[in-house]
């Protein structure tokens, strides 16, 4: 950088030699002051085509394949909770690619074709072990014991195919969740550094539209963490957004309204998930099929141990 004359009257005969950078500084300084509020309005067509996505075609397939008849679809044919997963599997990168174009932070390319790879194979795993597993359960498996526990499993002939079971749960549960919920954590922070705006602009509270989506993303979430088994994922994203909120504020700024809504909705789910583990801790034989350190009971688990029995007593 360099040193600017600039003239101090109407003639341009005297003037005074200032730096540039200060220029840039005090005009960037004047632009954020006068940028128009509307700037940092709520994203609330990103957020309901988030929400209904979600719920209709994530926790919706999930409500289909335990309520829907099993005879309503061949069994030797994708039924009803398939064809909402396929959908989802399309949907789900197009909405991380929306989310990622407001965020100012742009990844490399190859990063994000990386990351809409694997959540494409997250979900396509996933897909395939929830369609053998909707099939199980017309058999007899129980979702509330582990794969060695089931009946079903102990009557199997050779009983070295229950190992074929176990490498199909684990592409599942363990490579496909980690393939799908890591890249959508790292986009949700991404998409969260983009919601600061000037302190000094910005009313710090949450628009109408942000409260009426509040609830049904904060239990999307709790299903997220309790479904998917993604509590060390969701902390670490938690802890990154308190950490981002507290290095922003040194800078003078402040969350907007989608920033607020994220934080509200993550830790209005932390405090779901506690009270979901604290109302089943005492629960023996969910305690069998969670053994770890991290005991988040599965709704799908506690809906075939406690409801399904009851009602066929």
């Amino acid at each position: 950088m360099g040193w600017k004359y600039v003239p101090t009257d109407q003639t341009g005969t005297t003037g005074t030699l200032v730096d540039e950078t200060q220029i840039k500084l005090s005009r960037s300084a004047d632009s954020a002051e006068k940028e128009p509020l509307s700037k940092y309005r709520f994203h609330l067509k990103l957020w309901l085509v988030f929400t209904a996505q979600t719920w209709i075609l994530d926790v919706g397939r999930t409500v289909v394949m335990l309520v829907l008849p099993a005879d309503w679809f061949p069994l030797s044919r994708p039924g009803a909770a398939e064809y909402l997963h396929i959908l989802y599997n399309v949907t789900t990168p197009l909405l991380l690619l929306g989310m990622l174009e407001r965020s100012p932070r742009k990844l490399p390319r190859s990063a994000v074709h990386l990351s809409i790879i694997a959540v494409v194979m997250g979900t396509t795993l996933h897909l395939v072990a929830d369609s053998i597993t909707r099939r199980l359960l017309l058999i007899g498996y129980q979702l509330h014991l582990t794969l060695r526990e089931n009946p079903v499993m102990k009557n199997l002939e050779p009983s070295t195919l229950i190992e074929v079971f176990e490498l199909l749960f684990y592409y599942d549960k363990t490579l496909g969740h980690l393939l799908w919920y890591l890249p959508l954590f790292i986009v949700l922070l991404l998409f969260f550094s983009s919601c600061f705006c000037c302190g000094k602009q910005e009313m710090q509270k949450m628009p109408t539209a942000a409260w009426m989506l509040l609830v049904p993303n904060t239990a999307y979430y709790w299903y997220l963490i309790s479904e998917g088994q993604t509590f060390i994922l969701f902390i670490f994203t938690f802890f990154a957004m308190t950490a981002t909120v507290m290095h922003q504020r040194r800078r003078g700024m402040v969350p907007d309204g989608d920033g607020l809504f994220m934080l509200c909705s993550f830790s209005a789910a932390l405090v779901l998930v506690l009270v979901w583990v604290m109302f089943l801790w005492n629960d023996s034989i969910l305690r069998r099929k969670h053994p770890g350190l991290i005991y988040i009971p599965q709704p799908r688990a506690v809906f075939t141990l406690h409801l399904c029995q009851n009602a066929q007593r």
